[in-house]
């Protein structure tokens, strides 16, 4: 079985940090693309940030020079630092990890998502 887990959500004051992590486990051939999204009640998914295996990075035009997303490809984790949180920042964030596994000679890839992490930001 293999999935990803999502961990350092909570509750925080308007100017704040959070770093979320999120680590993906079980029988993995490779990890290429991570990233976060997130969901606020009433609107769509949309993309936070993303990272290639290579480390080129892309960010959501609503929290570029306020997050940042890193990776440790030798934990198969994702992280993203988020500083400067505004209350617009509340929502449900979900990792998703593009993930190869074996299955006998076969190469699968999977696309995995979290089970998400609330961020509540207060005014």
């Amino acid at each position: 079985q293999v999935h990803v887990v999502e961990s350092g959500g909570g509750l925080v004051q308007t100017g704040g940090s959070l770093r979320l992590s999120c680590a993906a486990s079980g029988n993995i051939f490779s990890v290429d693309d991570m990233g976060w999204y997130r969901q606020a009640p009433g609107k769509q998914r949309e993309l936070v940030a993303g990272i290639t295996s290579g480390g080129s990075t892309d960010y959501g035009d609503s929290v570029k020079g306020r997050f940042t997303i890193s990776r440790d490809n030798a934990k198969n984790t994702v992280y993203l630092q988020m500083n400067s949180l505004k209350p617009k920042d509340t929502a449900v964030y979900y990792c998703h990890a593009v993930v190869a596994v074996l299955s006998g000679d076969l190469k699968q890839v999977l696309d995995l998502w979290g089970q998400g992490t609330q961020v509540t930001v207060s005014s």
